[in-house]
């Protein structure tokens, strides 16, 4: 199966969302989290640190990501593996392919299907964050 990954960066406050607008199908001019393809014998870790970097500019050093949740599309053959972190500091975001910008989370319903990408897993997502917390950490750097 093919591994992907969904990456969920929160701002330093936690009272914003980073997002990516989609420049091309699939959600073309939708609003989607930030990830990638998990590559062969990848460890799932170090594939979203990768992918944040590569997307964004946001180096290792400047989050610490949780594994928060998984979902597996056995009709799709692949896999989604979701992270979620916090921003330590102020950043200089550098966009790859997709514009990126911060969204308030009190002013948007993420379960718009006219908005976001994802037919309403973002919105769960986002609720599974604030009702159970972040996930837990890479092996080595506490919880």
């Amino acid at each position: 199966m093919q591994g992907y990954n969904c990456i969920m960066i929160y701002g330093k406050s936690g009272k914003e969302l980073l997002f990516c607008k989609r420049t091309k199908d699939p959600y073309k001019g939708k609003y989607n989290l930030v990830g990638g393809k998990i590559e062969q014998g990848e460890d799932g870790f170090c594939a979203a640190y990768r992918e944040l970097y590569e997307e964004t500019g946001i180096l290792r050093e400047q989050v610490t990501l949780k594994h928060m949740m998984d979902f597996t599309y056995y009709n799709q053959g692949c896999y989604v593996e979701v992270y979620v972190g916090r921003l330590q500091e102020k950043v200089t975001l550098r966009e790859e392919k997709h514009p990126l910008v911060f969204l308030e989370l009190e002013k948007e319903d993420f379960f718009s299907l006219e908005r976001f990408a994802g037919e309403g897993n973002i919105g769960h997502m986002i609720e599974q964050v604030r009702d159970y917390g972040e996930g837990i950490a890479e092996e080595g750097q506490g919880v």
